[in-house]
């Protein structure tokens, strides 16, 4: 059996939420000068940048291609970088000029149900159970709940079902990511981190550059965007995301995508002045419940360990 989550890793998996959360407003912001795939680049490089420096300072450098499992963690790295930054990136920015801007947020909900069968089969210790099902179809219906009907109304657009398949294979790619990182033979966590990260921007830069080439212009705001997007929501959740990942399991860790959309709307509302949805607080009740089902064995260990 994999030990409970400690409160650190709760802690950590609510930062990833409120990291995440708060993304929405620099991307829209980059989005002003730049297109979909320079904003995934540009972030994920600077990133690179950050996280390769930061695991130098710290003594781990990058894994080791000669040393213990050397060609198997690169591997898995280039696995993550592909299924949680390349692909599905490039599946959503394609995908969005079809399907209703919503319908990815709820298909971003449904990463816990892809993790949940993976999980069961490759990851030691993480069963799927009927109570963590139903607890994360709760939750996924609060997050439905939340972004509300609009989210599933067709756009017209030609190609949208197509579309719609790639919002959800997107998620999927995310559930694969999560696996890997989980699989991964013994490494660092701060020289994986990079690696992903690193092979990620080898990857999207050059298809960034030919697809949409070098912005013509772009002013101070967007700069800042991409600035704070590659420091906060891409850097320092990346090495969050890793963490969590392998000390706590990819199933606890899929419950960051109950969360992101929560944090979205409510900073919307302080920040921006944008109405709350009244479905709100129906929302909030359903996710709860589905986090405290799925892991009420966790939590009755944590809390019983005081």
């Amino acid at each position: 059996m994999m030990d409970a989550p400690s409160r650190a890793n709760w802690l950590r998996l609510a930062t990833l939420g409120l990291i995440w959360g708060a993304s929405f407003l620099g991307v829209s912001l980059a989005l002003r000068d730049v297109g979909p795939l320079t904003v995934a680049a540009a972030r994920i490089t600077l990133a690179a940048l950050i996280l390769v420096s930061f695991s130098f300072v710290k003594g781990a450098g990058l894994p080791n291609w000669n040393g213990p499992n050397g060609r198997l963690i690169w591997l898995a790295a280039l696995i993550v970088a592909l299924a949680t930054n390349a692909v599905p990136f490039a599946l959503l920015s394609w995908a969005q000029q079809s399907v209703a801007s919503g319908f990815a947020g709820v298909c971003m909900a449904i990463v816990p149900l892809f993790v949940l069968p993976l999980a069961h089969v490759f990851v030691p210790g993480e069963r799927m159970h009927l109570r963590r099902v139903i607890g994360f179809l709760i939750g996924t219906i609060g997050v439905a709940v939340l972004i509300g009907p609009e989210a599933f109304a067709s756009t017209g657009a030609e190609g949208e079902t197509l579309a719609r398949l790639a919002c959800v294979a997107a998620a999927a790619c995310y559930a694969i990511g999560s696996i890997t990182t989980r699989r991964c033979p013994e490494v660092n966590f701060h020289a994986l981190a990079a690696a992903v990260m690193l092979l990620a921007s080898v990857i999207l830069l050059p298809v960034a550059l030919w697809v949409e080439g070098l912005p013509e212009r772009i002013t101070p705001l967007s700069l800042l965007a991409l600035l704070y997007l590659g420091i906060l929501p891409t850097a320092l959740a990346q090495l969050l995301l890793v963490q969590v990942v392998r000390e706590a399991g990819p199933t606890f860790t899929s419950l960051v995508n109950y969360q992101v959309p929560v944090w979205s709307i409510l900073l919307g509302a302080v920040i921006l002045s944008e109405p709350l949805p009244a479905s709100l607080f129906l929302a909030l009740a359903l996710i709860f419940v589905g986090v405290m089902l799925s892991q009420w064995g966790a939590l009755r260990r944590l809390f019983s360990a005081t």
